[in-house]
């Protein structure tokens, strides 16, 4: 058998993170966006071997499992322990790993929902299973609820699925901008001095969004943000600043990458991409994911 699920990428725009020792009462408060691009996972499930054998790829290579830790250990819990056979996992990113695009939690996910739907299971199951997962392996804490809700999400309560509450932005046709430059250790910015900064602007980001819940004013939050917690700085803030030159609502940070994103009416995307061209940056125009992940068998 084989299972393919797709998990849209989703940026951060704002957070606050809510630590817990219960994984699924662990999570964050914020906003963000999940794009047509992501992470597809395929599941392939052969019987027939003596022992049960699990193996994970990224992108086509081969990885250990420390590597994979989180897709591991996800794996590990939905697939039976009397199954003999094998169970190949190709998880395949759009975007690169460590750069704030919601991949480990795409992995997890998608693994989780694609083995699931082989083995038995359900969504909610599925779904927490990879947030526990990323929770205690320091993935990172709101990207799998953020996933299953689609849209441009807005993180109302903290928690895993099934406890924490997601709401959604209406928006009309925009298109995302992301100029992905460079990795950014979630982990390292959690354990660092910063946090407190984030609870404070993000928890005032959050109100403020909620008293006026528009795409544009997200992004006008998310930027005040990043500049005031001080993630956005340098090299990178006056590239923000270049780009809002050509564009009419503000560009922001990825959280938690060295990037920016921006959402484009029609009619701004011609002088981004000029800019970024020009500029000779690498960038990527995606539309916004509506509703939760896919998953089904796959028919080559």
């Amino acid at each position: 058998m084989l299972v393919r699920a797709f998990v849209p990428a989703h940026i951060t725009a704002f957070f606050v993170p809510v630590f817990h020792d219960d994984p699924l009462k662990a999570g964050s408060l914020g906003a963000g966006i999940n794009l047509d691009k992501g992470t597809n996972v395929f599941a392939s499930i052969e019987t027939g071997t003596l022992e049960r054998h699990i193996h994970i790829a990224f992108n086509g290579e081969p990885v250990k499992r420390e590597e994979a830790i989180i897709s591991y250990s996800v794996a590990e819990r939905l697939v039976p322990n009397d199954f003999l056979g094998e169970v190949e996992i190709w998880q395949y990113f759009d975007f690169p790993n460590g750069h704030g695009f919601g991949n480990s939690a795409g992995g997890a996910l998608g693994t989780a929902l694609a083995l699931s739907y082989a083995f038995g299971g359900t969504w909610l199951k599925a779904s927490q299973l990879a947030h526990e997962a990323e929770v205690k392996h320091k993935g990172g804490l709101g990207d799998v609820i953020a996933q299953l809700s689609g849209g441009i999400e807005v993180r109302v309560r903290a928690g895993g699925p099934g406890v924490g509450v997601v709401d959604n932005l209406f928006f009309e046709d925009y298109r995302v901008l992301v100029v992905p430059l460079g990795r950014l250790s979630t982990r390292e910015v959690l354990d660092g001095d910063v946090v407190d900064a984030i609870e404070r602007e993000g928890k005032l980001a959050l109100e403020n969004l909620l008293k006026d819940p528009r795409p544009e004013r997200m992004m006008a939050l998310a930027r005040g943000f990043a500049e005031k917690t001080g993630l956005l700085s340098g090299e990178l803030l006056e590239l923000a600043r270049q780009l809002d030159k050509v564009i009419s609502t503000p560009s922001s940070m990825i959280m938690l990458g060295r990037g920016l994103f921006a959402l484009l009416r029609e009619d701004e995307v011609e002088n981004a991409i000029n800019l970024l061209s020009d500029l000779d940056l690498p960038y990527d125009v995606t539309g916004i994911h509506e509703g939760r992940p896919k998953v089904g068998r796959w028919v080559g």
